[in-house]
């Protein structure tokens, strides 16, 4: 195999990811490897709900339609942005190390989420992080902030917020953090990630000499804890529409898991903290999933859902 060609969103993010990934291949291949940018359904409508159009398989599903026409063989996403399902023909092949896996508040007025005025206004494209928020601070009024990390910036240079919310992986991987004043990470006990957050996952055409190119890319402890994250939500049915979070993080023989399930207004969640064995990480994110169904986990969910319908009007998501 002489070449390998890499179908990328056109964002500053999405390029760098893929960038990054052309540039390992290659060092270790020596072979060439070529970008395809292409703007996905979800970088075009940017003034409706992505729950309403179709949650986070609109970020990939023209990167997968490139892959099957044979245009392309890989793909790289952000690993929170990946599907549970993929067409017969793709598989996801890789997970790769890590990044933070933490969000952070942006500011350029205020240091500390705690400096936050009585109800200042924060974006957030997410229901998980609307959920977090006002489960601490209930007063904060919380706005939809969609567009990629350039767009989202500016508008809060132009003052239209006094915060935005934002994962340190984007931040750190194209240097935000030497655009904005103030950048605060929340604990990941304080603020639970999404699935997947801060590593990347590369889809992949399911053949034997694209997946041998690839998969040295694995990290295996990325992969152990992102089995955790993925599975946990699978069992819950959860997608973008619906306020999951769930972290696990492995150090030596254990993982300590933080999940949390609720409404988008924050007045009700269930949240949960386990330590589990690295021997268990294939079914430890099913088991707590089963335990927060037992609490009712299935039924928030689906309220959760009516609420973010309802707040579609305000162009939440």
């Amino acid at each position: 195999m002489e070449k390998l060609t890499i179908a990328t969103r056109g964002s500053a993010l999405a390029m760098w990811q893929s960038e990054f990934i052309q540039s390992e291949i290659e060092k270790k291949h020596g072979i060439k490897v070529e970008l395809l940018s292409m703007k996905t359904k979800g970088d075009i409508i940017l003034d409706t709900p992505l729950a309403k159009i179709g949650g986070k398989g609109l970020f990939t599903k023209e990167l997968e339609e490139s892959m099957l026409r044979g245009e392309s063989d890989i793909a790289v996403h952000s690993l929170k942005d990946v599907p549970m399902q993929f067409p017969n023909g793709l598989k996801l092949a890789v997970i790769s190390e890590r990044e933070d896996v933490r969000d952070a508040m942006i500011s350029e007025k205020f240091a500390k989420f705690s400096e936050l005025p009585q109800g200042a206004r924060v974006g957030t494209t997410s229901l998980r992080r609307r959920m977090q928020l006002l489960a601490l601070r209930p007063d904060l009024t919380i706005v939809s902030l969609r567009g990629n990390i350039n767009t989202r910036l500016r508008k809060l240079k132009e003052g239209e917020f006094d915060a935005i919310i934002l994962a340190v992986a984007g931040i750190k991987r194209i240097g935000l953090d030497k655009e904005v004043k103030f950048i605060a990470p929340f604990e990941t006990d304080l603020m639970i990630p999404a699935m997947g957050q801060g590593a990347l996952g590369i889809e992949a055409v399911d053949k034997g000499e694209i997946l041998e190119k690839i998969d040295f890319l694995n990290n295996q402890k990325a992969v152990i804890e992102t089995t955790i994250e993925r599975e946990f939500v699978k069992v819950l049915e959860g997608g973008c529409q619906v306020p999951i979070g769930i972290n696990a993080k492995f150090d030596g023989e254990n993982a300590v898991v933080n999940a949390i399930v609720g409404l988008p207004d924050g007045s009700e969640f269930i949240k949960e903290s386990r330590v589990v064995k690295k021997a268990d990480y294939k079914t430890a994110g099913a088991k707590l999933a089963d335990e927060f169904i037992k609490k009712g986990a299935k039924e928030l969910l689906k309220r959760a859902e009516d609420m973010a319908n309802a707040l579609q009007g305000e162009n939440i998501h």
